[in-house]
This record gives C-alpha cells, sequence and structure tokens, in this order.
C-alpha cells in the first residue's frame, strides 16, 4: 500500500484525466434507471462487455419492474445465462422488481439505504447508480480502483470502504462526480493487475507505485 499522496499531487492527476477524457462515462448499457439497476446488479463478478451482451434484448422487452416480473424468472434466466452466478442473479433481479412494484410503485428509490434495501444491490451498486443517474459524488469502488487507489497512492486502503473514504476525503470536490469513472477506465485499461501499462500512463511521473513496468 503507498502513502497517501498530497492535495497539489492529486489535483495534478486529476487535472490529468479531466484533460485526456473530460466526461467519461459507465460502460454498461442502460435505457433508464431500473435498466441500469439491473444492469450493475447483474455485472457482480462479470464484465461489464459480457452484461451488455446478455441485456440488450432484455432491455428491449424488460424495461420496467412490471415487465420483468411478467417476463417471469425462466424468461429471464433465458437471457442471462451467459453471466456467471446467473440464477442467483436472475431471483434478484425478480425479487427487487416485485419489490419495486410492491413498495415503490415501480419506481427506482434514490436513496442509498432504499436501494441496498434491494436484493442482489450492495453498496457498491447503489453508489453506481447515484452516481450515473441522479449525479451524486457517490465512490463505488470495485477491484480496478481499490488496485490504482492502492498503488498509486490517490486512495490507499485496507478495505473498500477505506478507500472509498479516501477518494472522498482527499479529491478535489471539483473532480468527486467523475472520480470514480476516472479511476475505474484508467484501472481497467492501464493501471492493470498483471502488467500495468506504466510507460503509456499519463500520472506515471505522479504515482508512488514503486514496480514501475518499463
Amino acid at each position: 500500500m503507498a502513502k497517501q499522496l498530497g492535495y497539489h499531487t492529486i489535483r495534478e492527476i486529476f487535472t490529468r484525466f479531466q484533460e485526456a477524457d473530460p466526461a467519461p462515462k459507465g460502460e454498461l448499457e442502460h435505457v433508464n434507471v431500473y435498466t441500469l439497476v439491473v444492469a450493475v446488479a447483474l455485472s457482480a463478478q462479470a464484465t461489464d462487455a459480457g452484461v451488455n451482451k446478455a441485456t440488450r434484448k432484455l432491455f428491449q422487452i424488460a424495461d420496467t419492474p412490471e415487465k420483468m416480473l411478467a417476463l417471469g424468472l425462466e424468461g429471464l434466466t433465458e437471457h442471462i445465462k451467459t453471466i456467471g452466478l446467473y440464477r442467483q442473479k436472475a431471483k434478484n433481479v425478480m425479487k427487487l422488481s416485485q419489490i419495486l412494484v410492491d413498495d415503490y410503485g415501480g419506481v427506482v428509490p434514490n436513496s442509498r439505504a432504499a436501494l441496498q434495501g434491494l436484493p442482489g444491490v450492495g453498496r457498491k451498486t447503489a453508489n453506481v447508480v447515484l452516481n450515473m443517474w441522479w449525479q451524486q459524488p457517490a465512490q463505488a469502488v470495485d477491484t480496478h480502483i481499490f488496485r490504482l487507489g492502492n498503488r498509486s497512492g490517490i486512495a490507499p486502503g485496507k478495505t473498500v470502504e477505506a478507500v472509498e473514504r479516501a477518494i472522498e476525503d482527499n479529491i478535489p470536490a471539483d473532480f468527486q462526480l467523475h472520480a470514480h469513472h476516472w479511476m475505474i477506465l484508467h484501472g481497467r485499461y492501464h493501471c492493470k493487475a498483471r502488467k500495468p501499462q506504466c510507460p503509456t500512463c499519463i500520472i506515471r511521473d505522479l504515482c508512488s507505485f514503486e514496480d514501475k513496468t518499463e
């Protein structure tokens, strides 16, 4: 774990991220907030590309909780069977859809607590939805952010919660809205787990990672 970087270094890092990609976006495809919740819930231990491939046709016929319930468990399972843990995920999607209809009139709630009360929706999923749909500066820490935060010193922490807190505490407010997207994309495509792309990294000179690749 690297030492926490200082304010000026972090501001320069995110200035570079912003210059390279002024408006980063999540890669999960969705058509409304309900399909975003479903897509994020399905993405646990799966790739965004794999989820997108499975949900393109699904969301054409089931883009509301009511339509999802009408499709039924077997129908949903058939659409998402290429995704890891698909049987449990299908059950969770049906359960959360039923709760949305019964308790929220079919409308997705927009508090973290309410979202986390839905089956299959954890803190990370709730934060993604709050950030991407409601533009709240919530930080969804996945494996890419956890790795980048600790390697670089941007947001070191022993747990996901600690890294989330470090992001909120140390990244300047004007970068908070897009912070997790910049970090996910940098971790996914540049600061890779096995062989980080240090030679072409735009923050190489600011990063605290000691084992930089040549």
